[in-house]
């Protein structure tokens, strides 16, 4: 149903922007009961191509063509076909001369970052047979491997390794680059160690992308082969490490391996990645363990919009023309709706794509309990409305599907960045989205989207999603269950400006109905507290405990007490009712037995606070009152 917002008298006075929208009703449903899923933080990753410090990431992927032919030794790398197969310092010509020709410096540096920034990082390491030997530059077709300006690639050494590799044997050992990270941070299972690693970057491109390096095509038994020697190799040196792959590129590696010589051989299976996953389970039983952790792919969307000198692909691109722009903000539904067919050639002939039940399904049917990570992702519109929208909605959308990880290719910027901080950091003090999933969905999936969380202290979070571009939509939104809200506030980013700002407070709720306008081309978020604080509790689990602060109220210094059943490590954090971190009280391993910690009430402004104990996998809450 449409009404017109404002009387045609009006419309002469006001801004065009605001005359011309029109409303539409759509009804939202949110089921916090239906807890389904821990949301994981590693889908709001990078490829460290931006210093992403407002998005608040959480995972960093170091990855891409130049990591295929990357020599750890000499820190050499080939360009490819991105820019005329070139060896050269192209990774660490911008560090200081001290450290270009240390070993390892480009992953070490790397991950320092990740690091500072308390990120997963992950590393792609060589599989396709050899890396670069020199920085000398092109390397003609004469010139392709095996020659002398390729070293070759063995993943297990096989002997004592070396912090000081031979560079003069013409050899790169995988391993022995995973030992020098672990020598240099400690393990996977370490609390700064290297957690990820991957299996290479795009295989079924290697021909094309590194015909200097691989020149044949590749086939889908030297895939699978070159995934399981790489993996026992890491794992080898890092039984804690999660290993990533294949790494597709797209949609037609999904299908066939890029019509791979040896498809024939695996049809059976379904798809490529039916297969892979299949055999990677075989490689499990065999070997008496897990090799492949994650399945990593990447996704650039194939959906084209019309545009004034024709098709536009709206993935890479800026092209912010009416029907593009469209096109991108719907282009996400692909990933999960059966009933959407976007414009090109997968819609055309593989629709109802549905694209992560789809995998969902291939994961559970041939290799239970592997992971899935996109680790290369874009939908284009950087700095355009349409670009905040869809990563937007595609973030809420890994969320709903469990996704491990997603990776943004390309700098954060913009509405980009937008999209991540909607979720990251709201407020600017790094308030993030909840922890764990409920259902939520909406009347008119053309129009709008509704994603929904709880967080550690009972608080329901909503994105809400417009992607209208001639109506505003009056949301109506009825919450299930027994536990009330009772109102709460909103941030959110429009087409006006890709800046987060505070919007006001929602409400007032009645019977856990209410309803909400967004405004044309918009992203909201909105924090809803439960009428009481019966959610917020949890002082004792699994032998750990955490005690109530000693005085309570607290008016200068208060004291807390924690007590663990083993040593391990914990973050005690302070937070406001509004689910916004206010200061980091401890943060590192403890003993087990009693432990305390100081509360500096005077730093803190007086009102209701959360005091939140995460220790061995576990979070307990308790309330504090600051009075001054």
């Amino acid at each position: 149903m449409r009404r017109t917002l404002l009387s045609t008298f009006l419309l002469p006075f006001l801004p065009v922007f605001l005359a011309a929208q029109p409303v539409t009703q759509v009804a939202a449903t949110i089921d916090p009961t239906r807890t389904l899923l821990g949301i994981s933080p590693f889908i709001f990753g990078s490829n460290g191509q931006s210093d992403d410090r407002d998005e608040n990431i959480a995972a960093r992927r170091l990855g891409g063509n130049r990591l295929t032919g990357y020599n750890w030794e000499n820190n050499a790398s080939n360009a490819g076909s991105d820019y005329l197969h070139q060896s050269d310092d192209y990774l660490t010509y911008q560090m200081p001369d001290s450290v270009q020709h240390r070993p390892g410096i480009v992953p070490a540096a790397f991950h320092d970052v990740s690091v500072a920034t308390n990120c997963y990082s992950l590393i792609t390491l060589p599989a396709a047979g050899y890396v670069a030997r020199d920085m000398k530059g092109p390397v003609a077709a004469s010139e392709a491997a095996p020659s002398s300006r390729w070293n070759r690639v063995q993943f297990a050494k096989g002997s004592a390794f070396s912090l000081q590799p031979d560079t003069s044997d013409g050899v790169m050992y995988v391993d022995e680059e995973v030992n020098m990270l672990v020598n240099r941070y400690g393990g996977a299972a370490n609390r700064h160690g290297i957690r990820g690693y991957a299996v290479d970057n795009e295989p079924g491109l290697w021909s094309s992308t590194h015909a200097r390096l691989h020149p044949a095509q590749p086939t889908i038994a030297e895939i699978i082969d070159r995934g399981i020697q790489l993996a026992r190799a890491v794992k080898g040196v890092d039984p804690a490490a999660e290993i990533f792959g294949p790494v597709s590129y797209g949609f037609a590696e999904y299908q066939n391996f890029q019509s791979a010589p040896d498809w024939a051989q695996y049809r059976s299976y379904g798809t490529f990645l039916d297969a892979y996953l299949a055999k990677m389970k075989d490689a499990e039983a065999q070997y008496g363990k897990r090799l492949i952790d994650v399945l990593d792919l990447h996704w650039y969307p194939e959906a084209l919009g019309q545009g004034s000198q024709g098709k536009v692909r709206v993935a890479l691109s800026d092209n912010a023309e009416p029907d593009v722009a469209r096109a991108r903000m719907q282009a996400p539904r692909t990933l999960w709706d059966s009933s959407y067919v976007e414009d090109s050639w997968i819609g055309q002939y593989f629709s109802p794509v549905a694209l992560l039940p789809g995998l969902r399904a291939s994961i559970a049917r041939n290799y239970p309990g592997t992971k899935l990570a996109f680790t290369e992702i874009n939908y284009g519109g950087d700095h355009h409305i349409s670009g905040g929208i869809a990563m937007a909605d595609v973030f809420g959308i890994m969320a709903k599907y469990g996704v491990y990880m997603t990776n943004y290719w390309g700098p954060i910027a913009g509405y980009v960045s937008s999209a991540y901080r909607i979720y990251r950091n709201y407020d600017g003090r790094n308030s993030t989205y909840g922890d764990s999933l409920v259902a939520a969905a909406v009347s008119d999936n053309e129009r709008s989207s509704v994603h929904a969380s709880l967080d550690s202290l009972g608080q329901l979070h909503v994105i809400a999603i417009n992607r209208s571009q001639t109506d505003a939509l009056d949301v109506e939104f009825s919450i299930s269950g027994a536990k009330r809200y009772q109102g709460g506030i909103v941030y959110g980013f429009d087409a006006n400006d890709s800046a987060i700002t505070a919007l006001g407070n929602v409400g007032p709720i009645t019977g856990n109905r209410f309803t909400y306008r967004l405004p044309v081309l918009s992203v909201h978020h909105l924090i809803l507290k439960p009428a009481d604080d019966s959610s917020v509790d949890g002082t004792v689990a699994d032998g750990i405990r955490l005690d109530p602060c000693m005085p309570n109220p607290v008016s200068t210094h208060g004291m807390v007490r924690y007590v663990l059943n083993r040593r391990m490590d914990v973050r005690v954090t302070l937070f406001d009712v509004l689910g916004r971190q206010v200061t980091t009280l401890a943060d590192g391993p403890r003993e087990a037995g009693e432990n305390y910690v100081l509360l500096p009430a005077l730093t803190v402004p007086a009102g209701s606070y959360y005091c939140r104990l995460d220790a061995g996998g576990r979070m307990l809450v308790q309330k504090v009152e600051i009075v001054h």
